[in-house]
């Protein structure tokens, strides 16, 4: 009955959105129209790729009641509506259910359904993002990416007007350069229409982490590279391209185009400058992928077999019909870097090298804060008569994220180089291992509380999980679920945290 109702709003989206057309604003998919390459879908939840565009850009879902609302544009052409989402979130949590297709043609992006390699709920279906996980603003205006974390994911098997066989394609995508992971597949593109391996170049899609097993560039990644099934392509040769570089740019470009026997990968800073070319060449040296055999489905933050290991964040897309030329991408680019992606500039308590004590909000327990003893981590009641090792147990340094330098670490006050970091969904304080599982599970990312009050932290890899005191324990945990801890009762109150000076400084 979920799928039927989700598909009743996906068909309401699609009788409401206007037809995209030329107008005083331009957007994206206005200078491809120009170029002779259309947009055959346009995916946003952060403005209008084109400039008379004023529909719906995405439909969130509450956990309070599971009732919808989509989030429109503030005007024709221009940037999401984003009090829209805050007031309907507003004490609970929501999750992205739907991205709209700009382009008219219905190639909207949804639930990712099970697939070759089945899916991480019970039954197969993927995650669906955290609304909230992703802020950033666009031209001043708040506004939310898709935070792609390990088990989310989406897609559309029923596509219109996408390249299939070895017709020409373009696409770029716009993502969170410092967000990734070495896990299988963090892609925007073309895919299986059957979520299954089908073989060599069946796919073409943008992918974008250090994984190197497959191609892989310079330097240590992340980097922009193309996932055709069965290999993860940096240029011409199947494994390394010394002109595929390490990307270090917080909003980053990344675009790949091909036609028959041809292709190219092109990135650059979506916040300022050019693009640059990567690879201009012909097809992979590998049996299978020329001519190619696209099938024309389109997803989002997995593999074409539905792989669910990556992550990394969404911010805008397209893809087009026909090969564009590097003057209508570069054109393309100058429209992205005037759109004036930024982080967030709301100030913040969480300050690398500060010291912090995180506070109970709900009414039972406003004097107890997240402390630990030994690799135990609990709340515990701490006043200006506590101990003094109480007060340092319940101290904690900020650092930049392990996993993620938008997001934020916690080490000891008092034990050096052990870190809050959830294990079995529960918080416990161990030594860094240098682990790439440690830094994902030791990396929170923070956003306005959910009770109105402090702020609640999300888990970097389990990105609709957030850190929770339930019986003095602490979790990470979602609003409803199996688990005793997800209980949705006073959720919003105990994933919410007032942050104030170290009780230890």
């Amino acid at each position: 009955m979920r799928r039927i109702l989700l598909s009743l709003a996906v068909a309401a989206a699609l009788v409401t959105a206007p037809s995209p057309a030329q107008a005083a604003t331009t957007g994206p998919c206005d200078i491809y129209a120009t170029g002779g390459t259309p947009c055959v879908a346009a995916h946003s939840t952060t403005r209008a790729l084109y400039g008379a565009f004023s529909g719906s850009l995405y439909q969130v879902r509450r956990a309070s009641d599971n009732a919808t609302t989509n989030v429109g544009v503030l005007a024709a052409g221009g940037a999401a509506n984003s009090a829209t989402q805050d007031t309907f979130c507003a004490g609970t949590s929501c999750v992205i259910t739907v991205i709209y297709d700009q382009s008219g043609r219905g190639n909207h992006l949804t639930q990712a359904p099970p697939g070759g390699f089945s899916g991480p709920s019970t039954n197969g279906y993927d995650n669906l993002a955290d609304a909230n996980a992703a802020p950033v603003t666009v031209g001043g205006h708040r506004a939310y990416g898709v935070l792609v974390a390990p088990g989310t994911g989406y897609r559309n098997n029923s596509t219109n007007g996408i390249a299939t066989g070895d017709a020409a394609e373009g696409m770029y995508a716009i993502f969170d350069g410092t967000r990734y992971n070495g896990g299988c597949c963090f892609d925007y593109g073309n895919a299986e229409t059957n979520s299954l391996d089908n073989g060599n170049g069946t796919m073409e899609a943008l992918y974008f982490g250090n994984s190197k097993g497959w191609g892989y560039g310079a330097g240590s990644g992340p980097w922009i590279m193309a996932d055709l099934e069965n290999g993860l392509f940096s240029g011409y040769d199947p494994g390394y391209n010394a002109g595929d570089p390490t990307i270090t740019h917080r909003f980053l470009t990344a675009v790949l185009k091909g036609e028959p026997n041809h292709w190219s990968i092109r990135g650059g800073n979506a916040q300022s400058g050019s693009l640059s070319t990567f690879y201009n060449g012909t097809r992979p040296n590998k049996s299978g992928y020329n001519p190619m055999k696209k099938e024309g489905a389109i997803i989002l933050g997995i593999g074409g077999d539905n792989s669910v290991s990556a992550q990394g964040t969404f911010y805008e897309g397209v893809m087009t019909s026909g090969y564009p030329t590097d003057a209508t991408e570069n054109s393309v680019q100058a429209n992205i870097t005037a759109a004036a992606y930024a982080t967030t500039t709301t100030a913040s308590p969480f300050v690398a090298g500060r010291a912090i004590s995180l506070r109970a909000t709900t009414g039972c327990c406003v004097t107890r804060y997240i402390t630990h003893s030994g690799t135990s981590v609990n709340t515990t009641a701490i006043t200006a008569s506590s101990s003094a090792t109480d007060k340092a147990n319940a101290s904690f340094y900020v650092r930049a994220g392990l996993a993620n330098s938008s997001c934020y670490s916690f080490e000891s006050r008092n034990t050096a180089g052990s870190y809050l970091r959830h294990y079995n969904y529960q918080l416990v304080l161990n030594a860094n291992d240098s682990t790439s599982i440690f830094a994902a599970d030791a990396t929170f990312c923070p956003s306005a509380g959910k009770n109105g009050q402090g702020f609640s932290l999300a888990s970097s890899n389990y990105s609709t999980r957030f850190v929770r005191h339930y019986n003095n324990a602490v979790y990470i945990a979602s609003n409803g679920g199996t688990n005793a801890y997800d209980s949705a009762t006073l959720w919003s109150d105990d994933v919410s945290w007032a942050v104030q000076g170290a009780w230890t400084p």
